[in-house]
């Protein structure tokens, strides 16, 4: 009996030691988007070897501190101590050696996995290595550099942007072509926000690409999952605070032509919520005359895990915002080196000035393990004051709406598997626009022209509606069916608040009230994607999408006429393309091939009076077609990867795209001089000309290496052909071909992440454009500094 008692006693003993052994509890993500990481390897004081689950989670036993190496293949190697607490989450965040393309997550889809193999769609996903490979402060760098068939240009240091998707990225212009002065046909979001308001209008002055971690790009009509999208989507995301994490970083960057760019960020990181602000300024004194910057952006990004069924992200962003403006040079200009601009626009002081703040809540219920519904509320708030040589223009809208999706997967069979996405996006913007004309300053001839008369005061409501559902059929052998429709409505309402001056009188005819309305735009896609040996996969699509007018094409603004003729321009894309990851996962390719068109395109007729002497005004109708084709090639291959070795990637890649965009059936009305020398209206069929403002040929190609020594560096060239820029395809651009470098080192000591950069931008000094106006002459080109450009960094990190 005493043995046994002894026996009992001491097995008691033994589990109430182990009992009290403290567990580490640990957690491995990506650094980026904080992903669980399943399957990285765990190595505990050089010996004991554990495996995170798919969670992304371990735990082992452990009584004062451990060392612990994390290592997880294409990601760097982590080496840490670690102190025992049972109470305590550890979280590891291992930063990518490089982007692999089969594993990269995308949002936009309705697929359940959401692997970028499984996507019957061009989408690309430029990450941090892609966003910082120059200063990682301007967005068309990221864009121009890494995505074929997608360019963006900008009319200032950091404002006027725009973004051109397989052709389509501008509205109605001086030719009836395209539009200089604002973005339409792409629909941007900022961390699930739209940054494109109600009435298709796009503004990213006042956005901090410096702060954006990775940006999504879809690339065609994509209204079967967000409405009133032509020509493709654009989801940015800004970093958030790693969970149980703690830091505080300061970053500071300078540059030729007075480049500067500070940040401050503030990273709280708890077991079920995180919280990251980040304040930044940005200056820049100009290469040009009048082309001075300054900003100023302050970010707030928080997530709450509220319980296993709910959680909660939030975004606050304010930003000012002052670009000056110096003008379009003409071709002289351009061709001769006379940067010294446009004296129309400096003398009234041209400039883009925008305070904006944007504010976001999304609220995420996961009813059961099949169903799960986020729900998106937003606002933002602008006030907005430019000058051009037309004059000055003050707007203040204000946007509002809600974005809610419900997300669903059923197995049906064992090898089969439906996953669908139904919601709804609704956006109501309210502005006022009040436009002003200009003249000298009679206490000061020799500054800046002034505000003299009112010329209007408009009040504008624009709505939009999108309801959509889109659905993924997963069968046997890694076939997929994908099918969906979204169905957009627009209308506007547009008050002349000037009406009374001049039309308060018995025998009026203009209105003073304007409304239209554009409904039932059904937007339907259709796909097939096969995954061939879990390495590479091919597809087929046919996807629809729409833009309706703004709110300045609906009034003949001479007669006081509805312009209600006007219909909506349609894109219609069909596609064939494959994507994979070959030999032993180093090769990664996307290939695409494409015929985009876009119908009923706006143009522009004259109404000549009576005698045919002069033009009594023009408006808007719907004019031909433009017939898209198109080839886009991305290749990156890793030519070293490894964890041990001195160098820890090698990796080159390349991006090639071709462009065959014409007009069909397309014919502009303008004023000209007749055969007896008076104003006569002349048609002028573009029809079977290239589409003016794309490059044919797109290349792109570069090479990124990071060291186990911390230095880390990329070199890139990019090369644009010659491209025309008039509708008769008579002015073209030159052809061009830039060289850009960076080169740094980064080292951890301790809680202290270090990082310090040189580069150079145009290193060859080449002639080149930031944007090129078209169908606008005289005037045509935003030139970029023809010399070497600059800059350096430093980044510092505490870790608490």
């Amino acid at each position: 009996m005493r043995h046994t008692i002894l026996l009992v006693m001491s097995i008691l003993c033994a589990w109430h030691s182990y009992a009290q052994t403290p567990q580490l509890k640990g957690k491995v993500v990506d650094k980026l988007d904080n992903s669980p990481l399943m399957g990285a390897n765990i190595v505990i004081n050089n010996s004991k070897g554990l495996v995170t689950n798919q969670n992304g989670e371990f735990s082992f036993s452990c009584t004062d501190s451990a060392e612990i190496k994390i290592s997880f293949i294409g990601y760097t190697t982590l080496l840490q101590k670690v102190y025992c607490d049972s109470s305590k989450e550890w979280v590891f965040a291992l930063s990518p050696l490089a982007q692999q393309l089969g594993t990269v997550e995308v949002t936009a889809t309705s697929n359940l996995n959401k692997s970028l193999l499984e996507q019957p769609a061009s989408i690309v996903k430029i990450d941090n290595i892609g966003m910082k490979r120059s200063t990682g402060l301007f967005l068309d760098d990221a864009i121009n550099t890494n995505v074929p068939g997608v360019s963006m240009q900008r009319r200032t240091q950091s404002g006027g942007q725009q973004i051109n998707i397989r052709g389509y990225g501008n509205g109605m212009g001086f030719r009836g072509v395209s539009n200089n002065f604002d973005g339409q046909g792409v629909k941007m979001y900022l961390n699930g926000i739209p940054i494109t308001d109600a009435e298709g209008i796009t503004v990213m002055d006042d956005i901090d690409f410096g702060s954006v971690s990775n940006t999504e790009i879809v690339k065609g009509p994509s209204g079967s999952l967000y409405g009133l999208a032509i020509a493709g989507v654009i989801n940015m995301k800004n970093e958030q605070a790693p969970r149980n994490t703690s830091s505080i970083a300061q970053e500071a960057l300078v540059g030729s032509y007075g480049l500067v760019r500070t940040t401050t960020r503030l990273s709280i990181g708890g077991e079920n919520s995180s919280l990251l602000i980040n304040y930044g300024h940005q200056g820049y004194d100009g290469f040009m005359p009048h082309t001075q910057s300054k900003k100023d952006f302050v970010n707030v990004m928080g997530n709450f895990h509220l319980n296993e069924k709910r959680s909660l992200d939030t975004y606050l962003g304010y930003s000012d915002s002052y670009d000056e403006r110096n003008g379009e040079l003409t071709i002289e200009q351009y061709e001769s080196f006379d940067y010294s601009g446009n004296p129309r626009y400096i003398k009234n002081n041209a400039h883009s000035a925008v305070r904006a703040i944007r504010a976001g809540i999304g609220h995420t219920y996961r009813f059961n393990k099949n169903i799960s519904n986020t729900s998106t509320f937003f606002a933002s708030a602008q006030n907005m004051d430019n000058s051009s040589a037309g004059g000055w223009t003050d707007k203040s809208p204000l946007n509002y709406g809600l974005r809610s999706v419900f997300e669903k997967s059923f197995q049906l069979a064992p090898s089969i598997r439906l996953a669908g996405i139904t919601g709804i996006e609704a956006q109501q913007m309210n502005a006022q626009t009040l436009g002003y004309g200009m003249a000298a300053d009679s206490t000061n001839l020799e500054g800046y022209n002034i505000i003299t008369s009112l010329r209007s005061n408009q009040a504008t409501t624009s709505a939009t509606y999108s309801y959509f559902t889109q659905w993924t059929l997963s069968l046997p052998k890694q076939w997929s069916v994908t099918a969906g429709v979204g169905v957009s409505q627009m209308s506007i309402r547009l008050e002349d608040r000037l009406w009374g001056l001049s039309n308060n009188r018995p025998e009026n005819k203009r209105r003073k009230v304007y409304e239209n309305s554009y409904r039932q735009m059904g937007s339907p896609i259709f796909a097939i994607n096969k995954k061939l040996n879990q390495v590479a996969s091919a597809y087929l699509s046919y996807s629809v999408g729409y833009k309706a007018p703004v709110s300045s094409n609906i009034l003949i603004s001479t007669t006081g006429e509805l312009n209600t003729g006007l219909k909506p321009e349609k894109g219609t894309q069909l596609e064939l393309g494959t994507k994979g990851s070959l030999l032993s996962q180093r090769l990664f390719y996307t290939l695409a091939v494409f015929n985009t068109r876009f119908e009923n395109k706006f143009t522009a007729i004259t109404v000549q009076n009576p005698s045919n002497t002069a033009t009594l005004y023009s408006y808007l109708v719907n004019g031909g077609s433009l017939d898209n084709k198109g080839l886009e090639l991305y290749l990156s291959y890793k030519a070293i990867a490894s964890e041990t070795g001195p160098i820890r990637l090698l990796q080159p890649f390349a991006n090639f795209t071709y462009s065959d965009f014409t007009y069909q059936d397309f014919q502009f009305e303008r004023v000209g001089k007749g055969s007896m020398n008076q104003d006569s209206t002349l048609v002028d069929d573009y029809s079977g000309k290239a589409l003016a403002g794309v490059a044919p040929i797109v290349f792109n190609a570069g090479v990124d290496i990071d060291t186990q020594v911390g230095l880390y560096g990329n070199v890139h060239y990019n090369y644009r052909s010659e491209m025309p820029y008039t509708s008769d395809g008579i002015n073209k651009t030159h052809a061009y071909g830039l060289m850009n470098a960076k080169l740094g080192f980064r080292k951890n000591i301790g809680a202290i992440d270090f990082d310090m950069y040189v580069g150079a931008n145009n290193i060859t000094g080449t002639q080149y454009y930031n944007m090129v106006f078209v169908n606008q002459l005289p005037d045509a080109y935003i030139p970029a500094p023809r010399q070497i450009n600059y800059f350096g960094g430093i980044n510092v990190k505490y870790t608490f």
